[in-house]
């Protein structure tokens, strides 16, 4: 296996560092590979869709495993697939739709790895229905530290520190997924606008039920009376019957056609997201949206993953790269969420992507971030002015109300924070210490913060 010494950076671009890459194209590679990682240690990587250091390994090895990518079985009728933990989500809704079937969950991007997805346990709009990823995930196979490959079953110690163990536990080879029977391939959408932030809880609280996806975004650059003013976006897979007859999407109705859009520049202008554009583009986006909207029918690739018509949208961050800060509070923490959303907006952070959630029950993963609870996810250009000291102060106050910042998106938290975000890290730690003696699987993060 060729094994190049690469600059490695997570998606936010912000803080790269050198590593072996090696990209292992059979099972037995994937072995060695982990045999070789040498003194400092190796991380497996998929798309490279971590916004922080997860996926990066200053001085080690990094195992990309985007060449395991096969799909090797289906279950057309009980509605379950097997395959490599190398395909990626984009790959599987290919080949699934066509067939009726759809992935239990998916983030803002399809262009993440089954294996990824398990790692990070992402979620999606409907996790208040459906849970995290890893919720639906029947069985995995893991290429342990000491070269053996185990069957891990849902409810088994290593199956819950492997789901959002960002890759320390080993290197996910295989997994079988439980999939979502959908009629066709488009989306029936309700839109609104809310005034405020607490307009924006209530109709979330009152309606999210109704929904299998939900999700706000919201205006971050708004003050005074018209703080955290959003869109609401809520909508399920569209029924056959929603189509018109003699369309091509009713001829059709499985067809699976993402848009692309042009790459931005390589080089983009640095200070083109100042406070002045976003805030303009952020009263463009709330006056555009109507005031209510029902049963529009969009692509599954607008509605879920619009940025991923462009390609290497990342870039318009300029050379500084961006930070993406994602939290959690339980319910009961409002008074938490309307804090750190007013002293976001005092700050002034020229935010454009941010995005508030609600979760439902818990996920088992020891390290998996969901919790009954809001979340709100912001896009932040790194080079801002007090950036740190404001996300040392939003973190301490998340803490303080038992909430947790997603480790998927981070690459900045304060060690000490970690037990009180993560109750069961002493857990995570005890069985890596006992799977992973010699500490095999390591990576940036895990350095961080003590993992």
């Amino acid at each position: 296996m060729p094994a190049d010494t690469v600059s490695v950076t997570g998606w936010g671009r912000t803080a790269p560092t050198a590593a072996r890459l090696i990209r292992p194209r059979t099972y037995e590679e994937a072995a060695a590979a982990v045999r070789e990682c040498g003194a400092r240690g190796g991380i497996p990587r998929g798309l490279g869709r971590a916004y922080g250091d997860a996926a990066q390994n200053a001085g080690g090895a990094v195992i990309d495993m985007t060449a395991l990518d096969r799909v090797h079985a289906i279950d057309v009728d009980g509605g379950t697939v097997l395959c490599d933990a190398g395909v990626s989500l984009h790959r599987l809704m290919q080949v699934l739709l066509p067939l009726g079937w759809f992935v239990p969950v998916t983030p803002g991007t399809r262009q993440v790895t089954v294996g990824g997805a398990i790692g990070a346990d992402i979620h999606g709009k409907n996790h208040h229905v459906s849970g995290a990823f890893s919720r639906h995930v029947l069985s995995l196979e893991l290429l342990t530290a000491d070269g053996e490959i185990r069957t891990v079953s849902p409810g088994t110690p290593l199956f819950d520190a492997t789901a959002g163990g960002m890759g320390l536990t080993g290197v996910i080879l295989t997994a079988t997924l439980r999939l979502l029977p959908v009629e066709t391939s488009l989306m029936s959408v309700d839109t609104e606008r809310a005034s405020d932030l607490d307009d924006l809880m209530d109709r979330l609280t009152a309606t999210d039920h109704l929904y299998r996806y939900s999700v706000a975004w919201i205006d971050l650059l708004a003050r005074g009376g018209a703080t955290g003013r959003a869109v609401l976006t809520r909508g399920d897979h569209a029924p056959l019957d929603a189509l018109r007859a003699g369309t091509r999407a009713r001829r059709d109705p499985l067809a699976f056609r993402p848009a692309r859009l042009p790459s931005p520049p390589a080089l983009f202008p640095e200070g083109l997201l100042s406070r002045r554009t976003v805030g303009l583009f952020n009263e463009f986006w709330y006056r555009k949206a109507p005031r209510a909207r029902t049963g529009e029918l969009q692509r599954i690739s607008t509605f879920f993953h619009p940025l991923d018509g462009i390609p290497h949208w990342n870039r318009v961050y300029g050379r500084g790269g961006f930070v993406q800060y994602q939290f959690v509070v339980s319910h009961g923490q409002e008074d938490a969420l309307r804090r750190i959303v007013r002293r976001i907006s005092e700050h002034r952070c020229p935010s454009f992507l941010a995005v508030l959630k609600r979760f439902g029950d818990a996920d088992p993963g020891w390290l998996s971030f969901p919790v009954p609870g809001w979340t709100l996810a912001l896009d932040i250009p790194a080079n801002l002015p007090g950036l740190g000291a404001l996300l040392d102060e939003l973190d301490e106050e998340v803490a303080a109300v038992g909430g947790r910042v997603y480790l998927a998106k981070d690459s900045r938290l304060r060690p000490e924070l970690l037990a009180a975000m993560y109750p069961r890290v002493a857990d995570f730690r005890a069985l890596r210490a006992e799977t992973d003696p010699r500490g095999v699987f390591t990576s940036d993060l895990s350095r961080r913060l003590a993992l």
